[in-house]
């Protein structure tokens, strides 16, 4: 029987730790749980994250740098779905996790929801952000 299930984040080069203190930034209680880095004699991997994990929202995350260059990586068809209590975090959100990245849906109206977004951020992940 599984223990757990975790969405793992991998990022290319040294985005990792970036990325997860930027995430835990933006979200009231998030906390970063541990950071495992790749020990000094690890030749160009050492210090990057080996493994860490970290809460969003009382959701965990997992998150690793990836020393092999691989011809893929995040893709919009696997996103992180925030229900936000009020336009003004969705805004603020929104405004945070689009800067440097790429807008897929602005915020507006859809039908589906009163006020929707969809970026993806500048490394890659992408967000949709509901007014719950």
């Amino acid at each position: 029987m599984a223990r757990s299930v975790t969405t793992q984040l991998m990022f290319q080069g040294r985005q990792a730790e970036e990325a997860l203190r930027f995430y835990a930034s933006l979200f009231d209680d998030a906390h970063v749980d541990a950071i495992d880095r790749y020990p000094d004699d690890a030749g160009a991997q050492a210090g990057t994250v080996q493994r860490a994990t970290f809460t969003l929202a009382g959701t965990r995350f997992a998150c690793i740098d990836s020393p092999p260059v691989h011809d893929f990586t995040f893709t919009p068809s696997m996103s992180l779905f925030v229900e936000c209590d009020s336009a003004d975090e969705l805004d603020h959100l929104y405004a945070a996790l689009s800067e440097g990245g790429k807008t897929l849906m602005g915020i507006a109206d859809y039908g589906f929801s009163r006020r929707f977004a969809w970026t993806q951020d500048r490394f890659g992940v992408s967000w949709q952000l509901n007014l719950a």
